[in-house]
């Protein structure tokens, strides 16, 4: 189907879906934890939708922090923040993108497009990195300036021994680069191509190194939600790669995670970290988005099971082998959530309650009612495992009523000082939340 026809034949059905939504959602919090509520699943030709409006922030306003704690827009009038980078010396950089953008294969594609715009999804990205030194810690940069321009829709950054590793959508490109530096003018060269093709349904290539700096780890993920694409499309995809540094050798690491958009390395034990977005479609409940360590070799399930052993019927053909080696997540996030940050914390730099654990940035769900999702929580840990309740760490990016949106977290860090920084990519600001002690 050509795109005139695509659109005129989904056209139609974009309003009535944004404005009515069936299949009322559960309490979230039924779903956090390493043994979430699962319901029964429920198949739609089209998903509940439930999109809020973007209004951006106003003079003045600013998420909510818990007391005695302090937000602060570090920066503004970015183009797209997803990522949030800092640098040894502590300079921090900014990942400006957005997708590059696909043909839709058919009118689900273009409705659900269309739907994801109205929430801030289609905004122009950077495709660029933006450089911040706050060199006095106090939240106010002396110096804001383009780092890399002219990337192809960039995301995970990290730096090892002298080099700038950058995750474009479709490589890794590796740039000479010492902190200190305010610009990068030397061509990039190609570590290894990444899977990316005409769809890149996932377009995010999230990048972590290893704590000995000889591997990069990479999160691929889906080109569609379930298959419904073909399974050729998806070779090489929902994916884990290990990418060796020095000679761009790389090997699927795990397989099975439908999307993982970000991944960190657990301070002390250097155990890789994900949270990963599972599949659409089967009732707002179903499937909790998650946190969870990574096994090398390990399967996650996706596309034929979610969960563990919790079979998709939707695929087909089966394939009872792959379910049975499922391994079950560590800790659900609840359903729909679209988890895109994870950092751990470093003691108790921000706060007592926030001493051993990961902070996560939800970017918030499109296919709920009632909304999911649209902070940033923070999930303890316990003997080197996620355990117990999640707190909520920066709310009300959704305005008064849930009608409007005035941010969406994305990719979260720490900086030198041990201040919580959010990409917030619909209101183009990179918050900064530090404890009294940075006050």
């Amino acid at each position: 189907m050509n795109g005139t026809r695509l659109r005129a034949a989904a056209a139609p059905l974009v309003l009535a879906l944004v404005a009515a939504c069936s299949g009322q959602g559960g309490d979230p919090a039924r779903q956090y934890g390493p043994d979430p509520m699962l319901p029964e699943p429920h198949q739609y030709l089209l998903p509940p939708m439930s999109v809020p409006k973007v209004v951006g922030w106003k003079s003045g306003e600013a998420p909510t922090v818990p007391a005695g704690m302090r937000i602060q827009a570090m920066a503004t009038g970015l183009m797209h923040p997803r990522i949030v980078y800092t640098l040894p010396n502590g300079d921090i950089l900014v990942v400006e993108s957005n997708s590059p953008g696909s043909k839709p294969f058919r009118p689900k594609d273009y409705i659900q497009g269309k739907v994801k715009a109205r929430a801030g999804a289609a905004a122009k990205g950077g495709n660029r990195i933006t450089l911040l030194r706050d060199a006095d810690g106090d939240g106010v940069p002396e110096l804001k300036t383009v780092l890399l321009d002219h990337l192809h829709s960039p995301y995970g950054v990290a730096w090892v021994a002298g080099t700038l590793y950058v995750a474009n959508t479709d490589a890794i490109l590796a740039f000479p680069f010492t902190p200190g530096q305010t610009q990068i003018t030397a061509p990039g060269t190609k570590l290894t191509d990444l899977p990316a093709g005409p769809i890149d349904h996932h377009w995010t290539k999230a990048m972590v190194a290893s704590p000995d700096g000889s591997k990069l780890y990479v999160g691929v993920g889906s080109n569609s939600n379930i298959t419904e694409n073909g399974m050729d499309v998806e070779e090489g995809r929902a994916a884990i790669y290990e990418v060796d540094r020095l000679t761009g050798a790389k090997r699927i690491y795990a397989s099975g995670t439908r999307n993982p958009t970000n991944l960190a390395i657990q301070p002390g034990t250097g155990q890789l970290f994900a949270v990963v977005n599972e599949r659409d479609e089967i009732g707002p409940d179903l499937v909790p988005d998650y946190l969870s360590s990574i096994k090398d070799g390990g399967f996650y399930g996706w596309p034929y099971s979610y969960w563990g052993q919790h079979v998709d019927v939707r695929v087909h053909p089966q394939k009872p082998e792959m379910v049975a080696k499922a391994i079950k997540p560590d800790y659900g996030l609840s359903s729909h959530v679209a988890a895109l940050g994870v950092t751990f914390s470093q003691g108790e730099t921000l706060s007592p309650q926030f001493a051993d654990g990961a902070f996560v940035g939800e970017h918030g769900s499109w296919d709920r009612d009632p909304l999911n999702g649209y902070q940033v929580i923070f999930v303890p840990f316990v003997n080197g495992r996620p355990s117990g309740a999640p707190i909520p760490v920066v709310t009300d990016f959704l305005a008064p009523g849930h009608k409007t949106v005035r941010g969406r977290p994305v990719g979260v860090t720490l900086d030198r000082t041990g201040a919580l920084l959010i990409a917030d990519d619909v209101g183009n600001v990179v918050w900064r939340v530090s404890g009294t002690a940075h006050r």
